[in-house]
């Protein structure tokens, strides 16, 4: 059964369609990744995703009893506040030493427990959030835009954090990325949004899609040099039909990209 479910969804936001018959899945222990330009309304399907939005029509149906860790695109703390990590990940709720400690290890910030959360650099503080979203042993990470502000290289290793999470723990990611080198190299599917789901399928499939191309440009096929060719693959042909097959440690049935 799948995760997440999202069934012909539609949503006004202030009088603007912002999101109309989107349809999406999310199964279990897989990277799906949300690309689109400015105002597509990738953070608002988060929202609809998480339940903070209810959609006009269409149906969200998540898996009973659903864990989901949610790691947003920035926070807010007052500089003048002072507040260690360990003290953070005890709002609201308070966390065990060996819970803490934990998620801290998972995220790849075991050394910060005792910093000040001020004085964290913006990667650093990145991982605490996802330490944080790690502390209710998700069964889905929802990113949203996490990366934003940090430089490439810090952007491809907490996506490279990310993908340890995944094997090691299994869990499924739903992240929204404007950055399209690294959503190729860690993705499993993408779904490009521009109000509706333009394309979607396996990151190779979307890289050569002529809406995806219409959206971003020819020149982000070569985000795709960065991709793991560890899979075997027929190329989409006009009717974008494609069989891969991931070496992830898990499955994935045949499937079929889709256009609007």
């Amino acid at each position: 059964m799948s995760l997440i479910n999202i069934d012909n969804v539609t949503l006004h936001l202030g009088g603007r369609l912002v999101l109309d018959q989107v349809s999406m899945t999310v199964e279990p222990g897989e990277i799906v990744t949300i690309v689109g330009p400015n105002g597509s309304g990738k953070s608002t399907l988060m929202k609809v995703v998480i339940g903070a939005l209810q959609p006009e029509s269409g149906t969200v149906t998540r898996q009973k009893g659903l864990r989901i860790g949610y790691v947003p695109q920035k926070l807010h703390i007052d500089p003048t506040l002072p507040l260690t990590v360990r003290r953070f990940l005890s709002l609201p709720k308070r966390v065990s030493n060996d819970a803490a400690h934990a998620a801290l290890a998972d995220a790849g910030v075991g050394h910060l427990c005792m910093r000040q959360m001020t004085d964290l650099s913006g990667g650093q503080f990145q991982r605490v959030l996802l330490a944080r979203a790690l502390l209710s042993n998700p069964d889905l990470l929802i990113l949203d835009e996490a990366t934003q502000g940090l430089d490439q290289s810090g952007s491809a290793d907490f996506y490279s954090q990310i993908e340890t999470l995944r094997q090691d723990k299994g869990v499924a990611v739903l992240m929204v990325s404007h950055e399209l080198h690294v959503v190729m190299s860690t993705s499993d599917r993408v779904i490009c949004l521009n109000g509706h789901v333009c394309c979607h399928g396996a990151p190779e499939h979307v890289a050569s899609a002529p809406e995806y191309r219409a959206l971003f440009g020819t020149g982000t096929h070569g985000a795709l040099a960065l991709y793991r060719h560890d899979h075997s693959h027929d190329h989409c042909d006009h009717d974008h039909t494609y069989d891969h097959s991931h070496n992830h440690g898990h499955d994935h049935p045949q499937e079929k990209a889709k256009s609007a």
